[in-house]
């Protein structure tokens, strides 16, 4: 019914910069806040940022000043602009969005993409 498909991640030096790209599919009527998360080797999930559909962002403390969340309503696609890249950024970065589904009826479901890897290395 609905699919999120993330693309950007890569190998980057230290001080590089990475553009994340996640595009939601599907039966959607909306999609209310995204976000992208990420995990580490041995970590739990963590927020990196989220976005409303009014363009309100959150962000948490490490990405502050460094990462820029956006998103292209028109195109549901949520974007991440990772600048100053450090090592303890390499992890699977995951997107999510809260879309509300035309069944017919109207449905609302929190769901995830596959996740992209992101390794930050000299």
């Amino acid at each position: 019914q609905v699919q999120l498909v993330e693309s950007g991640g890569g190998l980057v030096q230290p001080g590089g910069s990475l553009r994340l790209s996640c595009a939601a599919s599907g039966s959607i009527f909306s999609i209310n806040a995204m976000g992208w998360y990420r995990q580490a080797p041995g970590k739990q999930r963590e927020l990196v940022a989220a976005i409303t559909s009014g363009d309100s962002t959150n962000y948490a403390n490490f990405a502050k000043g460094r990462f820029t969340i956006s998103r292209v309503n028109a195109k549901n696609t949520v974007y991440l602009q990772m600048n100053s890249l450090k090592p303890e950024d390499t992890a699977v970065y995951y997107c999510n969005a809260e879309i509300i589904l035309n069944l017919g009826h109207l449905r609302r479901g929190d769901y995830w993409g596959q996740g992209t890897q992101v390794t930050v290395s000299s």
